[in-house]
């Protein structure tokens, strides 16, 4: 497919082909889905902790006889029914993080890539810079319809744009290669350079 390319300042800068197996295919919302949700699983920390029965600092000791109370029978203090005592198959430290086949993550890709180039959300820029003043780019955006946005720059990112966008709560640059299928559903518009557009058909082709 061919697709015009803009410059940040939203005039025309020619146009470029596009592969259709990347940029055009039948979107898989539940391959999506598979995707962001074993994204989110490497990001957790997995730190949460309670302590089990053995962990509980009390004595062992029998906490009073066995018959003649009326009460029940009762042996360590650190049985969960106790106040103080251990929790029972309570939280512990592990890992969310499990796998998911190179394929179905490399159709997520795809997958949200022809999502926002059949919305109209794609947008190739000839390049991504800026001089580094947030208001300037926030008007540029604006022009371009991208409030709300995330910039894949090429292999490195302009100091400039990193810096003017630091700024703007809705707007986020990534080099290409930190492309991810979460953070391109986050933002409305997806900006590509054309050296990012390039990077990403190579990569899921």
């Amino acid at each position: 497919m061919k697709i015009d390319v803009k410059t940040i300042d939203n005039s025309a800068s020619g146009n470029i082909e596009l592969a259709d197996a990347v940029f055009g295919i039948t979107p898989r919302d539940d391959i999506v889905a598979r995707v962001v949700k074993w994204q989110l699983a490497k990001r957790r920390s997995g730190t949460h902790k309670v302590k089990g029965r053995s962990e509980i600092a009390r004595t062992g000791a029998k906490m009073f006889r066995q018959k003649g109370t009326g009460r029940a029978r009762a042996g360590s203090a650190t049985v969960s029914q106790h106040r103080g005592g251990g929790v029972v198959h309570g939280p512990v430290i592990r890992s969310y993080e499990h796998s998911l086949p190179k394929k179905i993550r490399m159709l997520g890709m795809r997958s949200v890539l022809s999502a926002k180039m059949a919305s109209g959300n794609l947008l190739i820029l000839d390049e991504l810079s800026s001089s580094g003043k947030t208001s300037e780019l926030e008007a540029k955006l604006v022009k371009l319809g991208a409030k709300n946005a995330l910039m894949l720059a090429g292999k490195q990112v302009d100091e400039g744009l990193s810096r003017a966008a630091s700024n703007l709560p809705f707007v986020d640059v990534l080099p290409q290669q930190g492309a991810n299928v979460y953070d391109i559903l986050r933002r409305d518009v997806l900006l590509l350079s054309r050296d990012a557009a390039a990077y990403l058909e190579e990569r899921l082709k």
